[in-house]
């Protein structure tokens, strides 16, 4: 009887949460409750996984997502450590890897001008770097792919725009005040795909990030030298 009341007060939980716009995520032998906004990029991005494991585990041949669908976040359904909790300790970035033989090279450039922080570490466990400037400066997309996510549902990003290069590489943009593009858009680098907003502090600057088979990788060794 007690079982089935916790299952019970579980699902009223879920339910509540859901309704309010915030992830359901538990930390023990649970999944994770898709909310509105949601993708496989940026639920993939939420765990650090590999937005293909996710999508494999979870039987998603077409990465299409519902409102609701629950997903498996770990390949035995189990939550693994949760990114938005903020007791994570942050992992430091991963050293440079090479993407697969088979997949083209991407070359990449500076999202933005200004002073470069960094790298810096995200409450949710994510490295990269923040780059100041003034309000309303041209964000680009530092090298040519696909639009995969924008949207405010990763804490700690601000307003979010996630573009996919290769099967393997996908770059953040976060804390912008407007984004130019949409999900499913093809961008090429050097475009303008935001503008920079407000990052810590009520400061104008970009946090930029890059990650590799969904972790997190040093983005100044992907970018070429700046002059000082």
């Amino acid at each position: 009887m007690r079982s089935l009341i916790a299952c019970a007060l579980l699902t009223v939980m879920a339910a509540l949460l859901a309704a309010c716009g915030k992830p359901f995520v538990a930390t023990e032998g649970l999944t994770y409750v898709v909310q509105p906004g949601d993708t496989v990029y940026a639920i993939a991005w939420r765990y650090d996984l590999d937005y293909r494991d996710l999508a494999r585990w979870n039987h998603l041949t077409s990465y299409r997502i519902a409102v609701g669908q629950v997903l498996k976040v770990s390949p035995d359904g189990s939550a693994p450590a949760v990114a938005a909790m903020p007791s994570r300790r942050p992992q430091a970035s991963t050293p440079r890897a090479s993407p697969p033989a088979d997949e083209p090279v991407v070359r990449f450039d500076w999202p933005a001008s200004g002073k470069v922080i960094g790298p810096v570490r995200q409450p949710t466990g994510g490295s990269g770097l923040r780059i100041l400037g003034r309000l309303g400066d041209p964000v680009r997309a530092a090298a040519a792919g696909r639009v995969v996510y924008t949207g405010t549902a990763l804490r700690s990003y601000g307003h979010l725009v996630i573009v996919k290069h290769s099967n393997s590489l996908l770059s953040a943009y976060g804390h912008n005040q407007a984004v130019l593009v949409t999900e499913g858009q093809q961008v090429t680098r050097g475009q303008s795909i935001a503008e920079m907003g407000l990052g810590p502090g009520q400061q104008p600057a970009l946090y930029f990030e890059i990650r590799l088979d969904g972790k997190p990788v040093d983005p100044a060794a992907y970018l070429p030298q700046r002059s000082p």
